[in-house]
């Protein structure tokens, strides 16, 4: 009777004894996209108004050498996640675990001109 009792604690003890545990961060979603870029912005024709209702207010203000005003929007976001585990047992035990992070980047530069209107338009994106 004790053999079949401390057989059933042990059993139970390993199978309650391992964990594994998935955790990842939220990322803030940004509308700041290559997708949007593309639907919202048009040269000639999408105004400094336009572009501050769909991005907001821009990262950096300058000027360019010709005297145009260009505004820069520059977002890094990073995705870290982290899985743990761990088993035991009665005697002995480990543990261990593992984590990884990517992170994305994208710069979109809009230059203006004179009547407030987008002349010029880059953007670049990268994921490691």
């Amino acid at each position: 009777m004790k053999i079949a009792y401390l057989s059933m604690v042990l059993t139970t003890l390993l199978l309650f004894g391992c964990n594994n545990v998935n955790q990842v961060e939220p990322v803030q979603k940004s509308n700041l996209t290559t997708g949007m870029v593309k639907k919202t912005i048009i040269e000639g024709v999408t105004t400094q108004n336009e572009i501050l209702k769909v991005f907001g207010a821009p990262n950096i203000i300058t000027k360019n050498k010709s005297g145009n005003e260009v505004w820069t929007y520059d977002t890094i976001s990073v995705e870290r996640s982290a899985e743990e585990g761990y088993w035991n047992v009665i005697v002995g035990g480990a543990s261990g675990g593992r984590s990884s992070a990517s992170t994305r980047t994208f710069t979109l530069m809009i230059e203006f001109d004179s009547n407030e209107v987008v002349k010029e338009c880059s953007y670049r994106s990268s994921a490691f």
